[in-house]
C-alpha cells in the first residue's frame, strides 16, 4: 500500500467534507465569487471522489483479508487480498492524475495580442501571418473571434493586433501559444536569396469579468483622439480613438478601430482587465511571474518558443521538440497537433511536480 497514495485519498476525502459543508451554507449565493469557486472545485473533483472510495473500499477489503490471514492461510481469502491490493495499485495513478489541479483559467476565453518584434518589414509580415494563423485554428475549433485591435504596417504587415477569442476552454487551447516566434524565410526584397530571421511576440490572456476585476473609475486616465491609419493619417473626422491608462499600475490601452468612441471603450476596458487579472495573479505567485516573462521574453531573435521555417516547409516547437509540416498544416490553422503535445508537457510536468511534494516520485 502507498502511503502517498493514501494521504491523496485523504486530501481528497478533507476537500470533499469541506466542499460539502460550503454547499450547505445558506450565505453562499450571496457570494458570487466564492460560489462560483466552490461549484467549480466540486465538479472538477468528482471524478477523484470517486475513485477515492474506491480506493478505500479495496483498502478495506485487503485489510479484512490480512486479518483473517493472520488467523490462517487459505487460498480464498488471499485471492481476495490480492485481487484488492491490485485494484488499488491500479487506482494509484488515476488518483493522482484526478488531483492535478486544472489551471484554473482554462475554461475562460481568451484575448491573444500579437506585436511584431525583431526584423522590421519582415517581423510586421510575419505577425499578419501570425494573426492569420490564430484566426483560423480558433475557427476550426469553432470558437467565435473577435478582432479588438489592428495597428497595420506598411506592405500588408502588422505592428499588432489584438484578438478575443471566446468559447470553453478558449485560453486552455491557446495559452501555450505565448511567447516568442521566430521566422526564417527569404524575403521578397531579397535579391541575393539570403535567409532572414524575424520575430513576433504573442502574450495570451485570460479574459475576465468585472467580477474578478474592479476597476474604480478615479483610478482611470481617458483620453480620447482622431484614428490615424498606416503612416499616420486619419481615418476618421471625430475623436473616437480611445486611451485608458490605469494610473496605479501605468498600464496603457488605446483602441481606435471603431468608429463609435463607446465601443472602443469597451474594447480598451476587456483588455485592461484582463491585463489588470494578469497581474494580480504575478503579485500572488512568483512563479505566474516568471512564466509572464518567458511569455514575452525581450523579442530578440536568440529567444524563441516556436520556429518557422519557410525553406524547409517546418515549424518546430522547442518545448516539447516536436516538428509539423509549415505549408501544409500550420498555415492552414491546424496547430492541433502542437497543441496537444504542449498539453501532455503541461500535465506531466504538474503529475511530476505533485509525485515529488507527494514523495511518489
Amino acid at each position: 500500500m502507498s502511503s502517498g497514495t493514501e494521504r491523496l485519498v485523504e486530501q481528497i476525502e478533507r476537500s470533499r467534507d469541506e466542499l460539502s459543508r460550503a454547499l450547505a451554507d445558506t450565505e453562499l449565493v450571496s457570494d458570487r465569487a466564492r460560489y462560483a469557486d466552490v461549484n467549480r472545485r466540486w465538479s472538477q473533483l468528482q471524478d477523484a471522489f470517486g475513485l477515492a472510495e474506491r480506493w478505500r473500499d479495496a483498502a478495506g477489503r485487503a485489510a479484512e483479508a490480512a486479518d483473517l490471514l493472520a488467523e490462517g492461510d487459505d487460498d480464498d481469502v488471499r485471492a481476495i487480498q490480492r485481487e484488492a491490493l491490485e485494484e488499488m495499485e491500479a487506482l494509484e495513478g488515476d488518483i493522482r492524475e484526478a488531483m492535478v489541479e486544472p489551471d484554473p483559467n482554462d475554461e475562460r476565453d481568451v484575448i491573444v495580442e500579437i506585436r511584431a518584434a525583431a526584423g522590421g518589414e519582415e517581423a510586421a509580415l510575419f505577425a499578419r501571418d501570425l494573426l492569420d494563423v490564430y484566426t483560423r485554428y480558433a475557427s476550426s475549433r469553432r470558437f467565435a473571434v473577435e478582432q479588438l485591435s489592428l495597428s497595420a504596417a506598411d506592405a500588408g504587415g502588422v505592428k499588432e493586433a489584438t484578438l478575443a477569442v471566446k468559447g470553453k476552454g478558449a485560453y486552455s487551447v491557446f495559452k501555450h501559444e505565448a511567447g516568442v516566434h521566430r521566422v526564417q524565410r527569404v524575403p521578397e526584397t531579397e535579391s541575393q536569396g539570403r535567409i532572414h530571421t524575424s520575430t513576433a511576440t504573442v502574450a495570451v490572456l485570460p479574459e475576465v469579468e468585472d467580477v474578478d476585476v474592479k476597476v474604480e473609475e478615479k483610478d482611470l486616465k481617458i483620453d480620447v483622439y482622431r484614428s490615424s491609419g498606416p503612416g499616420g493619417q486619419s481615418v476618421n473626422t471625430t475623436d473616437s480613438a480611445v486611451r485608458i491608462t490605469h494610473v496605479p499600475t501605468g498600464i496603457v490601452v488605446s483602441m481606435q478601430d471603431e468608429k463609435s468612441q463607446l465601443q472602443n471603450k469597451e474594447r480598451a476596458m476587456r483588455v485592461l482587465r484582463a491585463r489588470l487579472y494578469e497581474k494580480a495573479l504575478e503579485e500572488q505567485n512568483a512563479e505566474i511571474t516568471a512564466a509572464r516573462r518567458a511569455q514575452l521574453g525581450s523579442g530578440e531573435r536568440s529567444e524563441k518558443v516556436r520556429t518557422y521555417n519557410y525553406p524547409q516547409n517546418r515549424v518546430t516547437d522547442h518545448r516539447v521538440n516536436l516538428t509539423v509540416p509549415l505549408r501544409e498544416q500550420v498555415l492552414q490553422g491546424a496547430l492541433g497537433d502542437i497543441t496537444s503535445a504542449l498539453a501532455a508537457e503541461e500535465r506531466r510536468i504538474l503529475l511530476a511536480t505533485q509525485a515529488d511534494e507527494e514523495g511518489l516520485g
